[in-house]
């Protein structure tokens, strides 16, 4: 049972949690206007794991037979055998109740907007079958939690939430477009579409860089919008921890070029890990130090 638990874990990447969670938290923080409500947090942080898996495992079903194709992924969990498509399923399902039952916890518009939410994460799964946008709707899909947890605590949503759901939104689809780079060859000849497949890896990296700087303006314009409606004042803790994430979008960049891709590793996984943490452990010191 431990082996196959680690198995499914290993087939959602479950680490990879990592990369939604800290702005969910930093938006029920904010929400929650410097108190503290242990109980809700910890059911944003079940209903976050619970999304994520169901959204995460719905993907790897539904890519399967593409993913047995392309040399990069085709020794991925399902087309290498490794899990049964009834033990996929069943994780999906489980997971899917989680996040439900968590949102049920929190208040009666969470529950009520649940399916709405889980009909976005899922609907991503095919629309690179279609849309060269899929990277906006991944982003979408991630930047939906903050507004989720700001929704969680306060059951109403406002500016502070949909500014960050936009900064994760273009974040995710600049780190997506990204990591498309590797796969441009087979998309093409596969009929899969991406915004590196479409205007090529040197257009495509130049756009990954414009929506990076569209989420660092966003989050330039959250403690004024937080102003407006709150007591909490986000300061320069804040605004330091934000010339971090500047950096670190930069530097992100120098490490891709259009001819070089063998650091996207680098800067897909280890910067974007440090930019979200970072930036929730700046946000939590600015506001209960």
């Amino acid at each position: 049972m431990t082996k196959k638990i680690a198995l499914l874990l290993d087939w959602i990447k479950f680490q990879h949690t990592l990369f939604a969670m800290p702005f969910a938290l930093m938006s029920a923080i904010l929400a929650l206007g410097g108190q503290m409500d242990w109980r809700k947090i910890g059911w944003i942080v079940v209903a976050m794991v619970g999304a994520r898996s169901s959204a995460m495992g719905f993907n790897r079903i539904v890519d399967r037979d593409v993913d047995a194709l392309n040399p990069r992924t085709k020794m991925r969990h399902l087309p290498a055998g490794l899990l049964g498509l009834t033990e996929a399923w069943a994780f999906v399902f489980l997971t899917t109740f989680l996040f439900v039952f968590a949102a049920a916890q929190l208040n009666r518009l969470s529950l009520l907007l649940s399916p709405v939410a889980l009909a976005v994460v899922w609907g991503y799964s095919y629309t690179k079958r279609f849309t060269a946008m899929s990277h906006l709707v991944l982003g979408f899909a991630l930047g939906i939690a903050p507004a989720a947890a700001w929704i969680g605590i306060t059951g109403a949503l406002a500016a502070p939430p949909l500014i960050l759901c936009a900064a994760v939104t273009l974040w995710t689809a600049g780190f997506d477009i990204l990591y498309s780079c590797q796969d441009v060859g087979f998309d093409r000849e596969h009929g899969l579409h991406s915004l590196p497949a479409r205007l090529g890896v040197e257009k495509a990296l130049r756009l990954s860089e414009l929506f990076h700087a569209g989420m660092f303006l966003l989050l330039l314009l959250l403690p004024s919008a937080l102003h407006r409606i709150s007591d909490v004042r986000l300061g320069p803790i804040y605004f330091a921890g934000l010339i971090a994430v500047g950096v670190l979008l930069f530097l992100q960049h120098r490490l891709v070029k259009p001819n070089d891709l063998s650091r996207l590793d680098a800067a897909f996984f280890t910067a974007n890990g440090f930019i979200s943490v970072g930036l929730f452990l700046f946000t939590i010191i600015d506001v209960y130090v």
